[in-house]
C-alpha cells in the first residue's frame, strides 16, 4: 500500500481509505448503501489491515450514528493500528442547535463521535458541508481549541466551494488557527468538476483531496452498460432521488465505459480498478474512499493499487471523459503560458 502526505502536513495516509457508510444500514437511505454489522465489519477491517489500508472514514449522520458504533466495535483493541476520519455538520437531532458548525454544535458532535467510536481522539475531522450561518472565525476557533485539547489531530472540510475553502484558509492564516489539510470531495471519470477550481486551489494551498464516490454512484463498476438493465443491487435503482448523484448523460457514460473496457483488457484489470487507478494519478489526490458491501468487493477494490496506467492509456481516458467547462474556466484554460492548468482540459 502506498502512503501519501495529506496536504501540506506531515500526516501520511494510505492511498485507499475504507468508507463505512455501508456499516449499519439502520434507515432507508443508508440501507441502500449496505447493512454491514459488527462481525462482518471486523472481518473487513482485518482484510484492510492485512493489505496496509489503515484509514477508515465515517460520519455522525451515517445510519444515525450506528456506522460510528459499528466501526468502533470493529477496531476495538487495535486503536494504535488505525486512522479514523469522521465528519459532522448536517442535522443530527431535532433541536435548533443540532445542525451546522457552531461552537456549541461541534463540541457536542465531536464528543458524541468519540463516545460512539470508543476512542479518545479523531485523526482527521472534517466539516461535512459549509455552514453559511456561522461565522468562519467561530468554527475555526473551536476546531483549533479541540486540537489543543487533544480530541482532534488534523482538520479538513468536505463539499466546500472554492471561495468557502479559500476564505477559511485565509482566516486560519490571519488568526493563527490550524488549517484545513484535507478536502473531501466528489471526483470521478464521469464527474471532473473538482478540476475546475478546487484542484488548482488544493495545489496552491496544500490541501489534499480525499475523494468520495470515485465510481460515480456505481456507474463505473462495469455493470452499467448499453442495452442492459441496471443491476438489482445498484443504488441507481433507489427510489431516493438524492442517492443517485448528479445526472449523467447515458451516451457519455457508455463512451467512458467503452474506453475503460479497452484499458481493462490491456491491463488485465477490472473496469472499477482502472477507474480508481486513473484517480490515483491525478494532481492533489491523497486518498480515495472505497466502499464495500462484502469481502469480495473489498478485495476487488484493493486491486486498484500496486500498478500504473501508461501515459497513453491515461490520455485516452482523459479524452473520453472531458467535458466543456463553464466560464471563466474555459477562458482561463486557453492561456497556459501564464496560467497553466494542473491537468489537460
Amino acid at each position: 500500500m502506498e502512503y501519501r502526505y495529506l496536504g501540506r502536513s506531515g500526516f501520511r495516509v494510505p492511498v485507499l481509505t475504507l468508507g463505512t457508510g455501508t456499516f449499519g444500514g439502520t434507515n432507508e437511505f443508508f440501507k441502500a448503501w449496505g447493512t454491514t454489522g459488527p462481525d462482518e465489519a471486523r472481518r473487513l477491517v482485518d482484510i484492510c489491515l492485512e493489505h496496509g489500508l489503515n484509514m477508515f472514514d465515517t460520519a455522525d449522520i451515517y445510519s444515525d450514528g450506528v456506522s460510528e458504533e459499528v466501526l468502533g466495535a470493529a477496531i476495538k483493541g487495535r486503536r494504535d493500528q488505525v486512522l479514523i476520519s469522521t465528519k459532522s455538520t448536517f442535522r443530527f437531532g431535532d433541536g435548533p442547535n443540532d445542525v451546522g458548525s457552531s461552537r456549541e454544535r461541534l463540541i457536542r458532535a465531536i464528543d458524541g463521535s468519540l463516545q460512539r467510536l470508543g476512542i479518545d481522539h479523531i485523526d482527521l475531522f472534517q466539516l461535512h458541508a459549509f455552514d453559511a450561518k456561522t461565522p468562519i472565525e467561530e468554527t475555526l476557533r473551536v476546531l483549533d481549541d479541540l486540537i489543543t485539547a487533544g480530541k482532534l489531530r488534523y482538520i479538513g472540510a468536505s463539499n466546500f466551494s472554492g471561495w468557502h475553502l479559500m476564505k477559511s484558509l485565509a482566516t486560519s492564516d490571519a488568526r493563527g488557527y490550524s488549517r484545513y489539510i484535507a478536502h473531501q470531495a466528489y471526483y470521478s471519470l464521469i464527474g471532473r468538476d473538482y478540476e475546475w477550481e478546487l484542484m488548482p486551489l488544493a495545489l496552491d494551498q496544500g490541501v489534499g483531496a480525499v475523494v468520495w464516490s470515485p465510481l460515480g454512484w456505481g456507474r463505473l463498476t462495469g455493470k452499467v452498460r448499453r442495452g442492459q438493465p441496471l443491476p438489482a443491487t445498484s443504488r441507481l435503482n433507489s427510489q431516493l432521488s438524492n442517492d443517485k448523484g448528479p445526472p449523467v448523460d447515458d451516451e457519455f457514460l457508455y463512451n467512458v465505459v467503452d474506453v475503460l473496457d479497452e484499458v481493462a483488457k490491456e491491463t488485465e484489470k477490472s473496469v472499477p480498478q482502472v477507474a480508481l487507478n486513473w484517480l490515483l494519478g491525478r494532481p492533489s489526490v491523497a486518498t480515495i474512499i472505497i466502499g464495500a458491501r462484502n469481502e469480495e468487493q473489498l478485495r476487488a477494490n484493493l486491486g486498484a493499487v500496486g500498478w500504473t496506467l501508461t501515459p497513453e492509456q491515461v490520455a485516452r481516458l482523459d479524452a473520453v471523459s472531458a467535458r466543456q467547462v463553464p466560464y471563466p474556466y474555459w477562458h482561463q484554460s486557453g492561456f497556459d503560458e501564464r496560467n497553466p492548468s494542473p491537468v489537460t482540459w
